[in-house]
């Protein structure tokens, strides 16, 4: 802000703030003292707003970031609102970029300190919550100016309901919606500054799409992300009150929206529409009545806008309606459709289901700023004082942020998090990414981890403990723990444990869900949902999730309902239907899962330890002259390419430590027993052979061999099993390799068949002899393992039996590049030392024959010792 103030400083003579600044370089020079005067007796029409807003544009285009916003600061502390009026929408457009993603704007979301330090700190500067851009909509705020935005650039579920005149349930769209005049475009919301802005911040989150090139920019240094954290820290302060508004004149207050009166019918979720308006209407003069509820009024916008722009995706009633086994029959014959709509159109039922649902997936930036709103609300939230954190201690005394903290996450929050995690579950990729999805959830799951008393903990176990003062937020967000694991569970099922990444993601839900005394309370949830209920009142939960909206936006929240039986029924219905069916998290149908994870849980460890096994065999037993292309290479197959192959012992060693500690965790939390997973582990045959390799995939015998079954095929496919894959054919007919030189190769085929062919009968002569002799032709001219190869194959033993192979010469190898490569390099290091090609290469052969000796001994020992 030095820079800024300075420049306000020089540009304090009116004189000179009209000379310089605002007039366009193509304005002649002898007229620039008098061009607002003459322009406005030339044109009566043109005011000073408009000219205004033309200097700004040409500026935008003309001038470099930093003189912009220094003169943005200047008409911003000069400039009545009058003036500011007309440039506001622009400018707001110019910083956010526009609804429809054509226009970036400052890009806040690829802006980063480290990579343009000084347009970073100008932009950090002028957004700041207490800088030059809150300034201009706090003096337009006082002036009660209004400005419209489309309601097509709304979530869908809002923009469905307003453009069939169904009131949505969040107050933030009460008495704002503008019919179209005669021949005008679409709906309208008349929003004041406040609102007008937070809208173009929190939906740039979503329309800005990232610019091909910054897909590896870490979110939580970008200017947006640092922006929502500090706008949340302002707004929603865990110490002290809200700072009060940037006045435009001293002691000049700050009023909230003033009322308007409804210009469309409308009908609510649940309400009569006649009731609800007369509510509005009275709140809305109660919020300018009371002067208490300045305080908290754009603390209330802030979080009802970042919530209805980030997570109101998905309609509640849609969501209900997609639980019934018909609806998801209906949505399977949809999706079948869609694969065949050009040749035959779908069903209008299956139309109007499509209109339904939106097609919004949420990218992991959205997710990590939710989680991020979600962290800071529940600090929010924790820091209540003691004597206030119980709802039957409220009285009229409390102070409306008190009442607003105690109530912004249930009232704002829960539902439409939860609708967003269902998806989330539901729809997001298979793959690591989930693991930002997977910690917004469990930071949702634990207010405690942001409970001002979590920094005077111990480190002991006991400290560790969740307090059963959380209970009732247990209780009251049952649905999240409860359904929500389900979710993980089968997504778990389906993924490859053996990856470092996936078995992480396992052992973070694991850990969390076994902290001491958390299960108990969820248990005891569960419990009070499942008791019998003689009479429950028709919709009674509705007064948990729609409270009425007189005085302030939280004043009249519903007295507390002392039987938490009750409480819990009602979270419960609310999101899923008076006729959903709840599946106990410790029945016996989720402990069903739970095994079936803890035995993918073992197979994924000894596969993990089949992987480094045999790495290090291939990497200890590779004989040395290998690497000089005097041995063959293996040309078998291996496990699948995965995490594992690419970061080597190091995550062998955590994948195992994360199943090992998820595996402990999930037989606490379930209280599985010893035996029950030894004798699970041998049902799905997950012990090793003698070997101490892994079984071949679950399979029968057929006919023409074996087949695999459909437990075999979820083995193959997630890694957890193979096949020992190996080349059973003619070594010398194998296919020219990526490391060889075809042309050579061939050349060396036909050299080497030629030489087999000539000299077949001393050759066979030759191996047969049982001395030394013998036993080095053989080590040269036989193929090594031929014997012992099984052959796995029904059709190629009777082949292979009808074509027995004799000694035969190779050449192929010296067809490589790494034999010829390395030949040169010998050749280069003898001449070094002044040794002539001609000795080099009797060097080379008596080292080879050598080493050949060495060779036939050792193997001739070797079978001696078999026998």
């Amino acid at each position: 802000m030095t820079t800024f103030r300075r420049g306000v400083a020089e540009w304090r003579s009116p004189s000179l703030r009209r000379a310089t600044l605002w007039v366009p370089q193509w304005f002649p020079k002898v007229a620039v003292f008098n061009v607002p005067q003459e322009a406005a007796m030339a044109f009566p029409h043109l005011q000073q707003p408009s000219f205004l807003l033309a200097s700004l544009k040409a500026d935008s285009v003309n001038k470099p970031f930093a003189q912009r916003c220094q003169d943005l600061v200047k008409v911003i502390e000069d400039f009545p609102a009058k003036e500011l009026h007309a440039i506001f929408p622009w400018l707001v457009e110019s910083i956010f970029g526009s609804l429809d993603g054509v226009l970036v704007g400052w890009n806040l979301r690829c802006l980063q300190g480290r990579v343009s330090p000084v347009e970073y700190s100008i932009a950090m500067e002028f957004l700041d919550p207490g800088g030059p851009m809150m300034k201009l909509v706090y003096k337009l705020q006082a002036e009660d100016y209004k400005f419209d935005f489309p309601v097509s650039y709304l979530p869908g579920p809002v923009k469905a309901s307003i453009q069939e005149r169904v009131l949505p349930d969040s107050p933030l769209y009460h008495n704002k919606v503008q019919f179209p005049p005669t021949g005008g475009l679409g709906l309208n919301l008349a929003l004041n500054p406040f609102e007008y802005y937070m809208f173009f911040f929190a939906l740039s989150l979503i329309t800005q799409k990232p610019l091909p090139g910054t897909l590896h920019i870490r979110t939580s240094d970008c200017a947006y992300f640092i922006l929502v954290d500090r706008y949340l820290s302002w707004f929603l302060p865990t110490e002290g009150s809200v700072l009060p508004a940037l006045s435009s004149s001293p002691g000049g207050p700050n009023p909230s929206p003033a009322p308007r009166t409804p210009t469309m019918p409308f009908a609510s979720y649940g309400l009569h529409h006649t009731s609800l308006l007369k509510r509005h209407i009275s709140h809305q003069t109660s919020v300018n009545a009371d002067p208490a509820s300045h305080e908290i009024w754009r603390s209330e916008t802030l979080l009802q806008v970042f919530v209805e722009m980030w997570l109101h995706h998905y309609s509640l009633e849609m969501y209900q309606k997609m639980q019934s086994p018909h609806a998801k029959l209906e949505v399977l014959h949809y999706r079948l459709s869609v694969s065949s709509a050009l040749h035959s159109p779908a069903q209008p039922s299956l139309q109007a289901l499509h209109a339904y649902q939106e097609s919004f997936t949420p990218t992991e930036e959205h997710v990590l700023v939710v989680r991020l709103l979600l962290k800071h609300l529940h600090a929010f939230s924790n820091s209540l004082k003691p004597e206030q954190v119980s709802p039957s201690t409220h009285s009229h005394a409390t102070s409306p942020l008190e009442e607003f903290k105690r109530a912004a996450v249930p009232r704002f929050v829960q539902q439409k998090l939860y609708l967003f995690l269902q998806h989330c579950f539901g729809h997001w990729p298979l793959d690591a990414s989930f693991r930002a999805v997977l910690e917004m959830w469990l930071s949702y799951l634990q207010p405690w981890r942001y409970a001002p008393e979590k920094q005077a903990q111990s480190s002991d176990c006991q400290a560790r403990c969740v307090s059963e003062r959380w209970a009732p937020f247990v209780q009251e967000n049952l649905l999240m723990y409860t359904k929500l694991f389900v979710g993980f569970l089968s997504r778990a099922l389906r993924t490859d444990l053996v990856s470092p990444k996936n078995a992480l993601m396992v052992f973070r839900v694991a850990k969390v869900f076994a902290q001491p005394n958390l299960a108990e309370m969820i248990q005891k949830g569960e419990q009070l949902f499942l008791e019998p209920e003689l009479v429950i009142p028709h919709r009674q939960h509705r007064l948990f999730t729609a409270p009425t909206f007189t005085g302030s936006f939280l004043s009249s929240w519903p007295p507390a309902v002392t039987d938490a039986s009750f409480k819990v029924k009602s979270h419960v219905y609310s999101l899923e239907g008076q006729d959903c069916k709840y599946t106990p998290m410790f029945g016996p149908e989720v402990r069903t899962l739970v095994l079936r994870l803890a035995q993918l849980i073992t197979q994924a460890k000894q596969t993990a330890k089949s992987i480094s096994d045999q790495c290090g065999e291939s990497t200890a037993g590779r004989p040395f002259l290998s690497w000089l292309g005097f041995c063959s290479t293996d040309t078998n197959g291996s496990y699948a390419a995965n995490d594992l192959d690419e970061m080597g012992q190091d995550s062998v060693r955590k994948t195992d430590e994360y199943l090992e500690k998820a595996l402990e965790y999930l037989c606490q939390m379930f209280r599985l027993s010893e035996a029950q997973l030894t004798q699970l582990t041998l049902a799905l045959g997950t012990t090793q052979d003698e070997n101490g390799k892994k079984q071949l995939p679950d399979c029968v015998v057929g006919e023409d061999g074996l087949i695999l079954t459909p437990l075999g095929r979820y083995q193959i496919i997630n890694g957890l099993r193979r096949f020992d894959i190996e080349y059973q054919g003619d070594s010398e007919l194998q296919p020219i390799r990526s490391y060889e030189i075809a042309s050579l190769v061939r050349v060396l085929f036909r050299l080497s068949s030629a030489i087999n062919r000539r000299f077949a009968g001393p050759m066979a002569a030759l191996c047969s002899r049982a001395d030394f002799l013998g036993s080095f032709c053989r080590y040269h001219l036989t193929e090594p393992g031929l014997a012992d190869r099984h052959l796995l194959s029904p059709v190629a033993r009777g082949c292979a039996a009808r074509r027995p192979r004799g000694p035969r010469l190779s050449l192929r190898f010296l067809g490589s590049y790494r034999t010829l490569l390395s030949l040169l390099l010998a050749f280069f290091v003898a001449s070094l030392f002044c040794i002539g090609p001609l000795p080099c290469a009797l060097l080379l052969v008596l080292g080879y024959l050598l080493y050949a000796v060495a060779m036939t001994l050792l193997t001739e020992r070797s079978k001696l010792h078999h026998l």
